[in-house]
């Protein structure tokens, strides 16, 4: 709070943007700057990229090296008069025009700007330049020092910013403004309510009764909005997806004003009983205008979970159990219109009995059969909240599907872990025999594994591909994941969903190991 009361607006509105995660685009790779620093000190490639093994940061290297053999750490070279200069003034001014200098004044200018930085403003710029700018606070620290600062609540600064944030002396002004009328914020949808993973002993002493059951649909969490004349479809990660599901948008268009609806955006054809799997959804991803073709083949529908804004109001403060009874009422209404709107497009998510807190497994087993990937289960009780509240919304997912891959590939880390082999790839055996490429991960190992198996890849190396090794193909490991699908980018033809490491199967040789046709069989019952 203390540094937001201290500087201008506009120095205010980039450190804000940077707090909150957001990143500029790259204006210079780290290759380029790279260059820059071994034209500028006279230093040889290979002891650039032996330094950087070392400290596991480019940008870093960078600004250790420029500061000792630039001459700066001697006092030979005098401080840069830019080293002066506001934040505002390095991210609008000083930084944006060297993306577009030809490379030997780009060299030029860049140099000019590192002389005189100390170590860590050199390794600030770096980051800066190559969007690679990040600093480890939570966004809920963030909000609290700027609610102290505007004396409002966290809720509506939260309310505020959805949607993005444009870093500038105007936006910030208006973001810490109490006075605000928050008309700018028709278009803007709330932050979203988050589930916790299943705490089982958090339920022992309520009442199933207590609890509203879904199915946790496996697509793309998203609000639909209306207000003013208007409509907009927002993602959870505070995108408009208008241009990819047309559909969706007229069918805002034909709904009340002052609606906001929470919920999920899948592909479920009219009168098919469950919807189609993630990948089919990812097809629809990304596309400015998909075509008729397409429309027609992979129909979307957004599957309305919860009610939080009804004729301008706002409803999330009330019961969920008051707020799926408006919910409720709306569809119906929706549904008894003489042209309805909400034929195909618009669904219900269906609540399920759950009669006793013993049928709950046997519940969550029929979710793949359904399409779905678990359960939700949602206190009646509760409002609408920001963010993982424990307690209110729980998340209980399948178990995730398992294959045993052998390792075939490995290659450096980054960070604390650029020194260490972590990034892995692994294959499972093809109908002739060949190990095939099948999956990445580099998550799932402690410590003291990744040091062993790191000093096992160095001994076992059969090929180097830069900074890629293949090793010989005998250590088997567990692999954990949410789904899998056809892929043809792949060479193994299969894609999987948040791969991870679950185990080090020591007792299993490589022989063993899963084939492509065991991963076929596991796609035929969950997709």
């Amino acid at each position: 709070m203390e540094y937001f009361q201290a500087v201008p607006p506009g120095d205010g509105a980039w450190a804000l943007h940077a707090l909150l995660g957001n990143q500029r685009r790259r204006l210079l790779s780290s290759l380029r700057l790279r260059q820059i620093c071994l034209e500028g000190t006279g230093l040889p490639a290979w002891l650039f990229d032996d330094c950087y093994r070392q400290v596991g940061d480019s940008a870093e290297t960078i600004a250790l090296l420029w500061r000792q053999r630039s001459g700066v750490a001697t006092g030979m070279v005098p401080p840069s008069p830019a080293a002066e200069a506001s934040l505002q003034q390095w991210l609008e001014e000083l930084l944006p025009p060297l993306a577009g200098l030809e490379a030997d004044a780009q060299a030029e200018a860049m140099r000019a700007l590192w002389q005189g930085l100390e170590p860590l403003e050199l390794l600030v710029v770096n980051k800066l330049l190559s969007g690679g700018f990040r600093v480890g606070v939570a966004q809920g620290l963030v909000i609290q020092a700027l609610a102290q600062l505007s004396e409002l609540e966290p809720a509506r600064l939260r309310h505020r910013l959805m949607g993005g944030f444009v870093p500038s002396a105007a936006q910030f002004t208006a973001l810490i403004d109490p006075a605000d009328d928050d008309a700018s914020l028709s278009s803007r949808p709330y932050p979203f309510q988050l589930a916790c993973p299943l705490d089982p002993e958090r339920l022992s002493d309520t009442a199933p009764a207590n609890w509203q059951v879904e199915w946790k649909w496996d697509g793309i969490r998203a609000q639909l909005i209306r207000r003013h004349g208007a409509c907009w479809l927002w993602s959870r990660g505070e995108e408009l997806i208008h241009p990819a599901f047309p559909e969706l948008i007229r069918l805002g268009e034909a709904l009340p004003d002052g609606l906001a609806l929470d919920g999920e955006v899948i592909i479920w054809e009219p009168g098919a009983p469950g919807p189609r799997p993630f990948a089919e959804l990812q097809r629809r991803l990304g596309r400015k205008a998909p075509g008729r073709s397409l429309l027609a083949e992979l129909p979307a529908a957004f599957v309305a979970y919860d009610l939080l804004e009804l004729g301008g109001c706002d409803r999330r403060p009330e019961p969920l159990r008051q707020r799926r009874a408006a919910l409720e009422d709306l569809h119906q209404q929706l549904l008894a219109a003489p042209s309805p709107p909400a034929a195909g497009l618009l669904r219900l998510s269906a609540t399920l009995p759950l009669p006793h807190w013993q049928a709950l497994e046997e519940l969550r087993a029929g979710a793949a059969a359904a399409g779905a990937e678990g359960l939700m289960l949602k206190n009646l009780d509760s409002a609408y909240l920001v963010g993982r509240r424990r307690g209110s919304w729980w998340k209980h997912k399948l178990e995730p599907l398992q294959l045993d891959a052998v390792l075939l590939y490995a290659q450096p880390g980054s960070g604390r872990r650029a020194n260490l082999y972590t990034d892995y790839t692994f294959g499972l055996w093809n109908a002739d025999g060949q190990l095939v490429s099948f999956a990445k991960a580099y998550s799932g190992l402690d410590a003291a594994e990744i040091e062993e198996l790191d000093r096992w890849i160095r001994r076992h190396t059969s090929e180097r591909f830069g900074p890629v090794r293949a090793v010989e193909p005998l250590q088997v490991f567990e692999l954990a994941f949410e789904g899998i699908g056809p892929s043809k980018r792949h060479k193994s033809g299969l894609a999987v969903r948040f791969p991870r490491i679950s185990r080090w199967r020591r007792d299993k040789p490589a022989s063993e190991a899963d084939t492509l046709q065991t991963a076929l069989a596991l796609m035929a019952t969950r997709p």
